[in-house]
């Protein structure tokens, strides 16, 4: 008679237990989901980007592009700025709110737009508003209109101010004026030192080969010991202005380039400032130069290192302040 063998090995079916009917048994693993891009999230991710850069823009700092030599020689064509939009609290001016019609008009069909922002309707004050030092270099939304120019500081409320034979008075005090001299801004694409502007003689070329703009210069001291440069080109419309009372809550702008400056001495149908503007009409306080281009970039980006100007990126637009009497 043969011997019963056992099945001693662990979990052989002698060992196993038998099944509990009241226990379920797991479910199954799901079921791998197809890979593809959820756009829903991306949508959703890109919506609070454009979010967060416009809250920066409106709210913090935005770049600004100076397309007109109204600035020189401090600023020139090509210029890339940045501008702080908290430096005299907020207005109706300050938030940035992109219009893609005027977007699409510019870019696709290449029809002049003032903005590529939508401007909200004017409103009075300003949150945690103060007004700008003089001297400081501001960005303008002319009364009316929405366009953006970037002009000086010159008066603030209260003053007596007029312009005589091109010499600013303030309070009846003429501003502080030095000696004429010369500066010479290379000549490119976006700088071509146009005679019709500044003359048959002011494009000269040096010993180098290098073509120049060679600027008549006048450095103007404000009352408050701050200076900088002014283009002084002889006689023009705006050399005579005033006298006039600045408004409360108003400041008077000025370009550098006083010849060839559309600012607060000229009105609105004349492209200019309509006189001294509301504080609330200031977008910001420029700060300083981020990078320059000379206007030889195309869409190949192979020319945009060769296009920067060497000498720009980092230049501060803060006036010098000098001692009183130096």
């Amino acid at each position: 008679m043969k011997d019963a063998v056992l099945d001693t090995n662990p979990g052989s079916p002698a060992e196993r237990p038998a099944a509990d009917p009241s226990v379920t048994a797991p479910p199954p693993p799901p079921a791998a989901k197809k890979k593809g891009t959820d756009w829903w999230s991306e949508v959703k991710g890109l919506f609070w980007l454009l979010l967060i850069v416009l809250g920066f823009h409106s709210f913090i700092a935005k770049p600004f592009y100076i397309p007109s030599e109204s600035m020189l020689p401090g600023l020139q064509v090509g210029d890339r700025l940045v501008v702080s939009k908290f430096a005299y609290g907020w207005s109706y001016v300050s938030p940035t709110i992109p219009n893609p019609i005027a977007i699409f008009k510019s870019v696709v069909l290449r029809q002049p737009e003032d903005s590529w922002s939508y401007q909200l309707p004017f409103i009075h004050g300003r949150l945690f508003g103060s007004l700008p030092t003089r001297g400081d270099v501001v960005i303008v939304t002319p009364p009316g209109t929405h366009n953006d120019y970037i002009k000086r500081v010159i008066g603030l409320p209260g003053d007596r101010l007029e312009v005589r034979d091109g010499v600013v008075i303030l309070n009846g005090k003429p501003v502080e004026r030095g000696p004429l001299h010369y500066i010479d801004i290379p000549v490119d694409t976006n700088s071509p030192c146009k005679a019709s502007d500044y003359g048959d003689q002011a494009k000269i070329r040096l010993a180098s080969g290098q073509w120049v703009c060679h600027l008549p210069i006048v450095t103007e001291t404000l009352p408050n010991n701050r200076r900088y440069d002014t283009v002084e080109l002889g006689w023009s419309p705006g050399d005579n202005y005033g006298p006039i009372t600045i408004p409360a809550d108003h400041v008077f702008l000025m370009g550098d380039n006083r010849d060839r400056s559309a600012d607060s001495r000229f009105s609105l149908a004349e492209l200019g400032l309509g006189g001294a503007v509301p504080y609330e009409n200031l977008g910001g306080r420029a700060e300083f130069v981020t990078f320059s281009l000379d206007g030889d970039a195309t869409l190949n980006p192979l020319t945009w290192w060769g296009s920067l100007r060497s000498g720009r990126a980092g230049t501060s637009l803060h006036p010098t302040t000098v001692k009183p009497g130096s």
